[in-house]
Formats: C-alpha cells, structure tokens, sequence
C-alpha cells in the first residue's frame, strides 16, 4: 500500500500568510513521520496511510480528534530560530486554551524523554512543546522546518494509540506500558478548545487542507 504525503508540502511553503488548518479527518488513518519506512507497519494492515514532513513516531488519526495545524512565515513575528522554541509556543497555546477548560495542563519544555526504542509511537514519549495532565500526554506536537518557515502539527487524539499496536510489524518490549495517554473523551473536550486556541494565537489565514 503506497503512502501519501499528508499535505501539498509545496504549495504550504508557497503560502506568504501565517495560516492554520482545523482538520476534520472523516475516517481513520495512520500518519507516519518523515523518516519512518512503511516496513514498520504490517502488510495486512488495510488502514490508510499519509506521511507528514515532520519528526517523531506513527500517529492514529481519526473522527473526533482536535487536530490543528500551524504555517508560520519566518517573517512572522509568532516564528521561533530553534525547532524547541517553535514547539513551545505551540505547547503553550495549547496549555493555556485548556486552561479555559479547566484542565491544568503544563507543557513539556526539555529535550526528547522516554525510551528511544518506544519512540516509534507518537504518544509514547515527550517532546518539547507536548502537553501533559500530570504523567500523562494530551497534546502531540511535531514540525517540519524550512527556509520560508515552520509548519507545526498538533492533535488531541479521540482514540487510544494502542490501536496501533496491531499494525505494527514488530511492537518492542514495554510499548504497550507507556501508550497511557489522555483522549478527548477522558478530558471531555470539545471543538471549543479549538476554537479558543486560534483566536488567542492568531490572527491566521485559512491553511491548506490535508489530503486525506
């Protein structure tokens, strides 16, 4: 089964204005990082697959996930020299549109943490910019960093990442223990975190839509 780029990745960095994509994924999909082969999934694994520009491990993807994508111009005051800085705002956007809904979120502020090993799994690690209710992950955050600027993605998954599990062609030792991440379901979130989150962090343009 081929992969998909996630997005038009050239038209994205073509995009002069600061921009933010809402995205509403309509049915499941697994988006793998930039530097993943597709190896790692099993050929008998019939969901669909996209590949994002973008670090970190294979996310599931579905209805009901508060998805939002960033495009930042690196003439935007909002874009950051450094790939942890970037991530941070973006973390912290997150804390504080949860913080309107009650939830005390704090953001992950150090380098990569977690068993290198378990990395292949988004939310089985932190990141810097990643979002946590104590031990446990809210917010997934990756980027992709060129010379026109930066594009951030971050979700709010609705389902556990144990559903990936039984893609994987291999599942290392431990993997399963640490996939204890929040969904909007355990948090009672909805599309008005969303909502808060691009008005406290804009003004944006309408993004691009992915291909999904």
């Amino acid at each position: 089964m081929s992969v998909t780029d996630l997005y038009d990745y050239d038209a994205l960095r073509a995009q002069a204005s600061p921009s933010v994509s809402v995205v509403l994924p309509k049915r499941t999909l697994l988006v793998l990082g930039s530097s993943q082969n597709e190896t790692i999934l099993r050929a008998d694994c019939h969901a669909e697959r996209r590949r994002r520009r973008g670090g970190g491990g294979v996310v599931l993807t579905g209805p009901g996930d508060l998805w939002v994508d960033f495009w930042i111009p690196s003439s935007d005051p909002r874009w950051r020299p450094d790939s942890r800085g970037a991530a941070i705002l973006v973390g912290e956007w997150w804390a504080e549109a949860l913080g309107a809904a009650e939830v005390a979120a704090r953001v992950h502020r150090e380098g990569l943490a977690g068993d290198a090993g378990h990395r292949l799994v988004c939310f089985a690690g932190a990141g810097p910019g990643e979002v946590f209710l104590g031990p446990r992950k809210i917010v997934g955050v990756t980027q992709w960093r060129v010379r026109e600027g930066t594009f951030l993605s971050s979700i709010v998954p609705s389902r556990s990442a144990r559903e990936i599990l039984s893609c994987l062609s291999e599942v290392p030792d431990g993997l399963e223990d640490v996939l204890d991440h929040h969904t909007t379901h355990s948090l009672a979130l909805t599309s008005a975190v969303v909502t808060r989150l691009v008005e406290l962090s804009g003004p944006w343009a309408r993004g691009l839509a992915p291909h999904l």
